[in-house]
């Protein structure tokens, strides 16, 4: 199977220390966990509204891929203009993005990776295919649900609990099991991987408000 062409791997989150171990950062999580696993330096990049890193990644079959890690430093809600301003610059096309996202309907512990799609409620991911499209690839990181879309916004905003802390944090590890299959392998090795690795014991339900 091909390999699946990312040049950009963006984690989505809120700027500032208030936010960030809250659910809602769990996209900065893994693109500055990606960044230790292979020795990146995050730098502070004003005309691209981010911080930004560069890493060399030793893709599955013996090939190395050289990916731009971002973390937008706008607002979740305002995340677009800092991911456009990062691919016009680096010209890279939607379809060679990867955006790392909390997602509410699903349990703590499960991550997911697909292409293309909705917004399904989430601020940051509306932002960014108002921006740059929909076609961009999407690593959906499993928050869980508070059970109320009333309940959603405080849920998202504060540190999840300690079961759940590890549970988001070992779905992170996996991912980044799955990133070299994904780039030396293509998506359906890398997800089989993934999706097997992270399955849920009962998915969670409800929208993200």
């Amino acid at each position: 199977m091909s390999a699946t062409n990312i040049r950009l791997v963006v984690g989505l989150g809120n700027p500032g220390d208030k936010y960030a171990r809250t659910r809602h950062n769990a996209g900065w999580w893994f693109v500055e966990a990606l960044a230790r696993r292979y020795g990146g330096v995050f730098r502070t990049e004003p005309k691209l509204q981010s911080e930004m890193a560069r890493v060399r990644v030793p893709a599955a079959r013996g090939d190395t891929v050289e990916l731009w890690l971002q973390k937008p430093t706008t607002f979740m809600n305002r995340s677009g203009g800092a991911v456009a301003a990062a691919s016009n610059f680096y010209k890279i096309a939607p379809a060679e993005v990867l955006v790392v996202h909390d997602e509410l309907d699903l349990p703590a512990g499960v991550a997911r990776l697909k292409q293309g799609g909705g917004h399904g409620g989430h601020n940051g991911l509306r932002d960014t295919s108002a921006a740059i499209g929909a076609d961009y690839w999407r690593l959906r990181i499993g928050i869980g649900h508070p059970g109320h879309k009333d309940q959603v916004l405080d849920y998202v905003l504060q540190r999840a609990g300690a079961d759940d802390e590890r549970a988001i944090e070992r779905a992170i590890d996996e991912s980044l099991d799955a990133l070299p299959v994904l780039l030396g392998e293509g998506a359906g090795k890398a997800m089989n991987q993934l999706h097997t690795r992270t399955a849920p014991a009962a998915d969670a339900t409800g929208q993200e408000g």
